[in-house]
């Protein structure tokens, strides 16, 4: 994903130390269940759509808005599937960068499925069942996104 403005502008004067950041990731379904899908061009892997949010905005609505950024899919988000702190990532410029990423069930409302940005190299529908090699990262999410049960939190509490 494209580094935001509004990082580039924190790491002018932070150096490379670490960054907490706010972080949405969208499973999107259509009406026949299947899940979209973008094929990264960063590393060449079929992930779920994410990205940052921005100053000023509603994790639902970024969810919203890289989803149409990635896949020119419209959606509505219709629950919050978790909240988890990820680890620390290094990126190979030496930043420093920690994600707490919000997760949405979303459904698609239109458009058609296409790359619609650099950051893909291919995007698509898939069944549940028939889903391509993804990281634990979005098989956890799209899991968690199937059931509709209470959003997902560590619930690890420290006294």
């Amino acid at each position: 994903m494209p580094t935001p403005d509004f990082i580039r502008a924190l790491r002018a004067t932070a150096g490379q130390q670490l960054l907490l950041l706010p972080g949405v990731s969208a499973i999107v379904f259509d009406d026949a269940q299947r899940v979209l899908l973008v094929r990264r061009a960063d590393t060449g892997r079929w992930s779920i759509i994410g990205g940052i949010v921005e100053p000023g905005e509603q994790p639902a609505r970024t969810a919203v808005r890289e989803v149409y950024e990635e896949t020119a899919v419209r959606c509505v988000p219709e629950r919050l599937v978790l909240v988890q702190t990820l680890e620390p990532v290094r990126y190979p410029n030496g930043d420093l960068c920690q994600f707490v990423d919000t997760s949405f069930r979303c459904r698609a409302t239109g458009g058609e499925a296409r790359v619609n940005d650099d950051e893909s190299l291919e995007v698509g529908w898939f069944p549940v069942d028939g889903l391509p090699d993804l990281e634990d990262f979005a098989v956890s999410r799209v899991k968690q996104a199937l059931g509709d049960g209470p959003a997902w939190f560590d619930p690890m509490v420290s006294a």
